[in-house]
C-alpha cells in the first residue's frame, strides 16, 4: 500500500482555486495538470507500507488528532518549485501558521515511533496543480512568473481532520483513496 497523510479541503473550495489558475491552464505550458478532485495538502509521504502495518499508524494518527485543535488555513499565492523559471511543480500555496506547523511535526514525531524517517526538508504546505514535464526548459514557461503573480486567489477554511490516503498509480494518473480520517479537538464554548 503507497499511503501518506493529507489534510482534504470541500470541493466548493478546490473548485474555486481550480477556476483561478484557468489562466495557467490555458497556456501552452508543458504541464500535466491536476484535477480539482486530487487537489490535497500533503503532511507526510508515507510510501510503501505493509497493510498489517496500517492499524499501529491508525493508532498513531488518532493520539496526534485527540491532541490538536482545529485551526484556520490561510490559502492563497501561486508560484513553483524548485523555481518559477524551471518549475516542476506548479501549486497555490498555504500559510505555514504556527498550528499547522505544529501538526506536522507532531505527525513527524509520532511516526518516528513506527520507523518513518522524520522530513529534515523545510516544510513548504501548497496544493499541486501540475506538473511540469522533465524535459522542458526554462524558455518554455517564459511569462509564467508574470502570470502566477498577477493571478489572485486567497481564502481561508478550517481544517477539521486530517486523512490517512491511498495512492493508486496507473498510466492515466493517479487516483487517491481516503482510508481513515482523524477528527481534531474542536474547541468548547
Amino acid at each position: 500500500m503507497r499511503l501518506f497523510i493529507a489534510i482534504n479541503i470541500p470541493k466548493k473550495e478546490r473548485q474555486k482555486i481550480h477556476r483561478s489558475a484557468r489562466a495557467l491552464r490555458e497556456r501552452d505550458y508543458p504541464v500535466r495538470w491536476v484535477g480539482p478532485d486530487l487537489f490535497h495538502l500533503t503532511l507526510k509521504f508515507l510510501g510503501e507500507v505493509r497493510p498489517e502495518a496500517a492499524g499501529g499508524i491508525e493508532k498513531v494518527l488518532e493520539r496526534v488528532a485527540g491532541t490538536t485543535e482545529a485551526f484556520p488555513m490561510d490559502i492563497g499565492g501561486f508560484g513553483a518549485f524548485p523555481t518559477i523559471r524551471r518549475p516542476r511543480v506548479i501549486w497555490v500555496g498555504v500559510e505555514p501558521s504556527p498550528a499547522l506547523r505544529c501538526l506536522k511535526q507532531d505527525l513527524e514525531w509520532a511516526l518516528s515511533e513506527k520507523g518513518f524517517d522524520r522530513e529534515t526538508r523545510a516544510f513548504h504546505p501548497h496544493f499541486t496543480l501540475g506538473r511540469a514535464k522533465a524535459e522542458d526548459g526554462a524558455g518554455a514557461f517564459r511569462g509564467l512568473d508574470t502570470l502566477a503573480s498577477e493571478l489572485n486567489y486567497g481564502s481561508e477554511v478550517t481544517v477539521r481532520r486530517f486523512d490517512l490516503m491511498e495512492s493508486h498509480l496507473s498510466s492515466s494518473g493517479p487516483r487517491y483513496e481516503v482510508l481513515s480520517s482523524f477528527p481534531l479537538k474542536t474547541s468548547k464554548g
